[in-house]
């Protein structure tokens, strides 16, 4: 089989698993091609700590990947998460002198609001306006052509730890692969998730994936805030296993899946479960209650922090019009309605959209970053044509910030 079309491939090297989506670049939707997927172990809360077990996750699930689309993988999109990575909003401006704002302007003003004081050991991943501002006219998305004598911008920046970078671009190297860029997973999980019209009124994503919960919200079409705890679904899994003294993988993590549920109280409290053959004990059975108590405890918490968080930034009015849970944890029944009691607004469920091919493939929560990673690779890839190859994936990534796809934002 040959694409049609150029192809772009997504990688998300998660925490539990690595998965490689080849999509075809097409006008409309993304054509799915081919998925990959591998157990992850060589990652610890969104962190790379085993470079040589992370490189045969990759290399399994981009054989995987090759596979099944019939092309042949030498590039892709990578997310990074993870707890080191910290963002916060900066403000630039420049004189224009009564002139039309070019897009020479542009770029100075976002240079200047770049120009900020972060430690040596962190680099900038993004760069991402959501507010240009000439003269005392506010709200204005795109200034080229208008006139003014001063141009500022609002944006919200990206930074990460230079070696957790270096390190996914060193994995995908000693699988033969390039780097094309390394994309911050939340943001890239909005490409699969949210319409524009739901980034337009305001909308919270949160993906709870293995190792971290990823927070990204936006409101006017523009990302103005993220965030990563250092908290997943793997936590649920190891209360789990220490809770009920049972290994974590694999039955600690089989109880979460098959029995599992956010909302304990409803849960038959004469239902009981077997825990199996643990540590090489007779099995032995359990109330399915317990199991269910055990998890909620873990979720309220993490939903608790990331309602903490939002409301310490001051982007907790933003759930009103819905939050949006996306991540392996968005499985876990109830987990919704849980939410809607911690946060009081309408909580749902998303998986990713506009996609044809090999749907079935992907129709999980727990694709939504991979996806998004190639969502944003098809659109990065049509509209920076002339700055594709010029320089090497750790070069864009360690040493030169990334600026904003306008037509997302």
């Amino acid at each position: 089989m040959k694409a049609r079309h150029p192809i772009v491939v997504g990688l998300d090297i998660g925490t539990t698993k690595v998965c490689a989506i080849v999509g075809e670049i097409t006008d409309g939707d993304l054509n799915v091609l081919g998925v990959g997927t591998h157990a992850s172990k060589g990652l610890r809360k969104g962190v790379v700590i085993n470079i040589e077990t992370t490189v045969q996750s990759i290399k399994r699930a981009i054989e995987e990947a090759e596979m099944m689309s019939g092309c042949h993988i030498s590039s892709v999109y990578a997310g990074i998460s993870g707890g080191h990575i910290k963002s916060f909003n900066s403000h630039g401006m420049i004189a224009i002198g009564g002139q039309e704002v070019t897009a020479k302007d542009v770029e100075r003003v976002m240079e200047a609001a770049s120009a900020v004081a972060i430690p040596q050991d962190r680099e900038i991943l993004h760069v991402l306006p959501f507010e240009y501002i000439v003269d005392d006219q506010r709200g204005v998305k795109d200034p080229v052509g208008m006139s003014g004598v001063r141009l500022e911008v609002n944006c919200h920046i990206i930074t990460g730890a230079t070696t957790s970078a270096a390190n996914i671009i060193k994995c995908c190297h000693q699988v033969g692969l390039h780097v094309d860029d390394v994309v911050f997973e939340p943001l890239a999980s909005a490409y699969a998730i949210l319409s524009e019209d739901e980034r337009e009124l305001g909308a919270a994503v949160i993906d709870i994936g293995g190792g971290t919960s990823d927070i990204a919200v936006f409101r006017d079409g523009a990302l103005v805030h993220s965030a990563v705890l250092a908290l997943g679904g793997g936590h649920i899994t190891n209360d789990i296993a220490h809770g009920l003294r049972v290994p974590a993988t694999p039955t600690a993590e089989s109880l979460k899946k098959k029995f599992g549920c956010a909302m304990a109280a409803d849960v038959n409290p004469d239902e009981t479960v077997e825990l199996g053959d643990s540590f090489g004990r007779e099995p032995r059975w359990v109330a399915r209650q317990i199991l269910c108590e055990i998890i909620e405890q873990r979720a309220d918490e993490i939903l608790r922090l990331i309602h903490a968080e939002l409301e310490d930034a001051g982007y907790l009015d933003v759930t009103g019009t819905g939050l949006v849970l996306t991540g392996g944890c968005a499985l876990l029944p109830d987990i919704d309605r849980l939410a809607e009691k911690i946060f009081n607004a309408p909580v749902r469920v998303v998986l990713p959209q506009n996609l044809v091919g090999h749907i079935e493939q992907v129709d999980d929560p727990t694709f939504a970053a991979a996806v998004g990673l190639t969502l944003f690779g098809r659109e990065d890839m049509r509209l920076n044509q002339a700055r594709q190859g010029k320089t090497s994936g750790a070069q864009r990534v360690i040493e030169k910030m990334k600026t904003v796809i306008k037509d997302f934002f």
